[in-house]
């Protein structure tokens, strides 16, 4: 059984990261646009504000996250727009209250549940330290985002280890919520982390492979950079396609961002 501690503290490090990053803004710099259309800093802080309390509900009331679930499969890009609304409305200073108020109440959650607990979501239900990597993961993909719009270089940490990992494990994900087929080729991935080691997934007598750093394989797994702004190298058609529409978040893949939007 997995000890899901190590975990939590990366993702409060994370949490603090991006709070850290936000606390200080006005509150028109709050209404400044990111790289995803249409949104802007509070947009992002909103969304992880309400999934963070949706984790959370996910984890303590599963009957009641049913609810939620069956209301976002009616209209799911419609509800990712329209849970923001409410949230957006309170104001910069409310919302970061509300999204740390959000964040400590997943914590919370996941403190206490058996580790061998599944938890249900808007894609697969996943393993409680997956569900809790997937909090990391959009909490720095959405705090990229913050960092885009502000012109903010954010250094990379070993939390990107948990990211790229979850991405690596989600390739058939990338393919089914795009009614594709998932090819039955292994890839094997080989990253540099932030500290030189080799972080190595899949087996390394696979012909597909995907070299780089670990920075560049999470936000182009995240699609906040596109394949062609990044320095991984991949060999082979099936690694190559992979890095062109994999993803490592539930739902819609979005536009992702254009070649050269980030040279």
């Amino acid at each position: 059984m997995k000890d899901v501690r190590p975990i939590l503290r990366d993702l409060a490090d994370e949490q603090q990261d991006l709070l850290s990053l936000i606390a200080p803004l006005d509150d028109a710099q709050w209404q400044l646009q990111t790289p995803a259309p249409g949104w802007t800093i509070a947009h992002q802080i909103a969304h992880l504000a309400y999934f963070d309390e949706a984790a959370a509900i996910s984890i303590m009331d599963p009957q009641a996250f049913a609810r939620i679930r069956a209301e976002a499969d009616e209209d799911p890009f419609g509800f990712g727009e329209a849970v923001l609304v409410p949230l957006i409305a309170l104001g910069a200073t409310e919302l970061m209250t509300r999204w740390k108020s959000c964040a400590q109440a997943f914590q919370s959650a996941a403190s206490a549940a058996d580790p061998s607990k599944r938890v249900d979501w808007f894609g697969p239900s996943m393993s409680l330290a997956s569900k809790i990597t997937a909090r990391l993961m959009e909490t720095w993909a959405h705090g990229q985002d913050v960092a885009d719009a502000l012109g903010v270089r954010r250094e990379p940490t070993a939390r990107l280890r948990h990211i790229a990992l979850i991405a690596y494990k989600a390739r058939p994900y990338s393919y089914l919520v795009r009614d594709l087929p998932v090819p039955e080729q292994e890839i094997f991935v080989e990253l540099t982390s932030p500290t030189g080691e080799s972080w190595r997934f899949g087996s390394p007598t696979a012909t597909e492979r995907i070299t780089g750093s670990a920075e560049d394989f999470c936000l182009v797994l995240t699609r906040r950079r596109h394949v062609a702004d990044s320095k991984l190298v991949a060999t082979g058609e099936a690694a190559t396609e992979w890095l062109s529409i994999g993803q490592a978040f539930a739902g819609d893949p979005g536009a992702g961002r254009s070649p050269g939007q980030f040279p």
